[in-house]
């Protein structure tokens, strides 16, 4: 890759990690604000939910909008909604202030993420220059997920507000570099080793005319997008509100979200230029990414959540130690640039996947009998094996979910996957939530609380499990597709033309 290529890579790539670390920070940051704002447990619960809410429902008509409007545009806008909410999170005086404030920040991250992530795979060819910049960009996202947990708490014991201020920081100068560094052309040239493509307005089976073609119309399917963010935003809701509200308001709201998904269904097998086009749903790795995807979303973000309440409740440690422990996890921030773009070119995404889900079932399996006193010599495996299972799945379930598609279809590709990713996390953290509040009792005893995570962690495990059967489908002989790519690296390596 060539000096300009870099710098868009590093621009796109602190645009995940300004995303990761300020989810992780304020993970950390919750009972701060608590106190200072005196929010109730379960308006506090809305603190993330809001931000979830807006992230995965605004996530499909994101992705659509690079497509339709231009990505960079899209990258701009919306990264500078993000710095102006989340600067105004910081100021907030009241709890309301601050929920509306995580909505519309969610919202923001919704437009700007599958912009970027589609901006990467419209500007590399597909192969080991496109592989290693998905890895580096995967990679670092984890990096800011795990960089938050330790900043948020040094920050949080300063004051919980710069949580939110130190990210509008890192925002103005990933602004200032991206005005500068982002091309203008929607088809990024010669700086990505990318020649320009010729699509023709004909183009038989009725496939989309490429992004910037003079014959495609920017239209929106208002319908198919209002009623897809509805479906969405109730199906995350009864997801999120589970554990906390009567079983007959959630599948009363988990009713009305699958009603709207039909209506989505149907608005779309008819509207002219949909905002999904549902033949994309027969890419079989395509769905097989999203659907592993999704389960190990579930299982990661559920594990966290059990594993921050053992330290901090049964085992009484602080915010900061409790950080500093699970920091470990943030290994795959080094190994997913460095180790993974090797064993995918020696053995294809899809056997890279299947044994980092196979390494997450395992971490999960050895963390599930985790006692009263265990040292933290004890849980290190785990925590290390599950730092290693995100940095073989995530990076390469982005490049398969993305693969073999439509360069007009790119930010489609980015906003499924990445809704894929927020509607597991909410799953994972209700479902986890629910099996342990059922599980804990009512004495809130020091075993009480073992038995409850004891039960709540065998949904990871099985989320895990369930995500590595689905990901056995896509296994295909090494002579195939990983020979192929192998041999591909090999040419980049000594400049010989793929």
């Amino acid at each position: 890759m060539h000096g300009r290529a870099w710098g868009v890579l590093l621009v796109l790539c602190g645009a995940v990690f300004l995303e990761g670390i300020d989810v992780a920070m304020l993970n950390v940051a919750l009972p701060s604000i608590r106190s200072d704002l005196g929010m109730s447990t379960g308006a506090l619960q809305w603190v993330m939910s809001a931000y979830v809410l807006g992230y995965g429902g605004f996530m499909l008509l994101g992705g659509k909008a690079a497509d339709l409007f231009g990505r960079r545009r899209m990258f701009l806008s919306w990264l500078g909604v993000f710095v102006l909410f989340s600067g105004l999170g910081g100021l907030a005086v009241d709890g309301w202030m601050l929920v509306a404030a995580r909505f519309v920040t969610g919202i923001a991250a919704a437009f700007m993420t599958p912009a970027g992530l589609s901006i990467i795979t419209t500007g590399f060819p597909e192969g080991p220059r496109r592989n290693k910049a998905l890895l580096v960009y995967s990679g670092t996202g984890a990096a800011g997920f795990s960089i938050g947990l330790v900043v948020g708490g040094l920050l949080t014991a300063v004051d919980w507000r710069w949580v939110f201020f130190a990210p509008v920081i890192l925002s103005c100068l990933i602004l200032a570099a991206a005005l500068v560094l982002l091309p203008a052309s929607e088809r990024p040239g010669p700086p990505y080793g990318r020649p320009e493509p010729h699509g023709r307005p004909d183009e038989p089976h009725g496939r989309p005319v490429p992004h910037g073609h003079p014959g495609r119309q920017r239209r929106v399917d208002l319908p198919g997008a209002l009623s897809v963010t509805a479906a969405i935003i109730l199906l995350v809701l009864a997801v999120e509100r589970a554990a906390h509200t009567t079983l007959g308001w959630t599948l009363g709201t988990f009713a009305a979200g699958l009603a709207f998904l039909c209506v989505f269904v149907l608005v779309e097998r008819r509207a002219p230029e949909p905002l999904v086009r549902l033949g994309i749903l027969r890419n079989a790795s395509l769905v097989r990414a999203d659907l592993a995807a999704l389960l190990f979303s579930a299982g990661f973000f559920g594990f966290q959540f059990i594993a921050v309440l053992y330290l901090q409740e049964l085992r009484g440690w602080s915010t900061l130690r409790t950080s500093l422990a699970l920091l470990v996890i943030g290994a795959d921030s080094v190994l997913s640039p460095t180790l993974t773009p090797r064993l995918v070119a020696r053995y294809g995404n899809a056997r890279v996947i299947f044994g980092g889900l196979l390494l997450a079932v395992l971490s999960y399996a050895l963390f599930l009998p985790v006692g009263a006193d265990w040292t933290y010599a004890a849980m290190f495996p785990a925590l290390l094996l599950l730092g290693l299972a995100f940095s073989l799945a995530y990076g390469p379930l982005t490049i398969v979910a993305t693969e073999g598609v439509d360069e007009a279809e790119q930010g489609l590709a980015g906003g499924i996957l990445y809704t894929s990713f927020q509607f597991g996390a909410a799953l994972g953290l209700s479902a986890v939530t629910a099996v342990d509040v059922a599980a804990t009792g009512t004495d809130g005893s020091p075993q009480a609380l073992l038995d409850g995570y004891h039960a709540a962690l065998l949904v990871p495990l099985a989320a895990a499990v369930l995500a590595t059967v689905i990901s056995a489908f896509g296994l295909r002989p090494l002579k195939g597709r990983g020979a192929e790519m192998y041999a591909g690296t090999k040419d980049a390596s000594v400049g010989a033309p793929r």
